[in-house]
């Protein structure tokens, strides 16, 4: 397990470990002793390569705008109907579900867990937070959305953008371990084209897991220490957290 401070601040050499166990929660936040920001995660179904950008796992389109069954003010429980693909139990777990229209729209609650749904038109009950009590009662008119946790199954990022990007790998995790990976500060990253000192870069559209000077559509995620060279990985600063 990795070694906090007293502070909160965690040693480096504990963003080097990964685990088959999960030890914090995911997307739990860590700094290290010289600034640098982590999150905690869980890697896909292919281990993390140091240097490489990785992305939050692919949302499920049928999974959002979903009709409300119910939500009783007060209640940790919403039970919403699918949109066409089927729902395991505590998929949602440690994700959001966002209340995107109508009666209760604005609002967003943390998921405890969800129940399973073969059925791909089926209901599926969401459990909130204990803390996190549905505030304004929901009916059949309210519509949501479910969205994964962004740090659970984290895949290298594709050239066709496919969810937002959460961070560059600093070491090796293996393929469906717990480990860090990093969201601010210099670190190592592939260049997907060359780039000049101080410009901001993006995720790459022509190279995997690679970053580049952004073209104003994908939000930048940090801006090159150093020039960045075709196929290497070069200093960029970092700023997504």
């Amino acid at each position: 397990m990795a070694k906090f401070t007293s502070d909160g601040e965690i040693h480096p050499n504990g963003l080097r470990e990964d685990s088959t166990t999960q030890e914090y929660n995911l997307g739990a936040k860590a700094t290290t002793t010289d600034g640098r920001v982590f999150r905690y995660c869980k890697v896909g179904g292919t281990a993390l390569v140091a240097g490489k950008l990785y992305s939050a796992p692919a949302s499920i389109a049928n999974h959002t705008n979903l009709a409300v069954v119910s939500g009783a003010a007060g209640s940790n429980d919403i039970v919403v109907t699918l949109g066409g693909t089927a729902a395991t139990k505590d998929q949602y777990a440690g994700g959001t579900i966002i209340i995107n229209d109508m009666t209760g729209q604005g609002f967003t609650y943390s998921i405890k867990s969800n129940t399973a749904q073969t059925s791909t038109t089926g209901n599926v009950t969401v459990t909130t937070d204990d803390e996190e009590p549905v505030v304004t009662a929901l009916d059949t008119t309210s519509e949501a959305s479910l969205v994964p946790n962004q740090y659970n199954g984290i895949v290298v990022h594709a050239t066709t953008e496919i969810a937002a990007p959460v961070g560059v790998a600093n070491t090796q995790v293996t393929e469906a371990y717990y480990g860090w990976i990093q969201t601010r500060g210099p670190v190592s990253a592939l260049c997907g084209a060359t780039t000049g000192i101080g410009l901001a870069v993006a995720a790459s559209d022509n190279t995997e897991g690679a970053v580049e000077v952004g073209d104003g559509i994908l939000c930048p995620i940090g801006y090159q220490i150093a020039a960045g060279v075709t196929g290497e990985y070069n200093p960029v600063f970092l700023t997504i957290d």
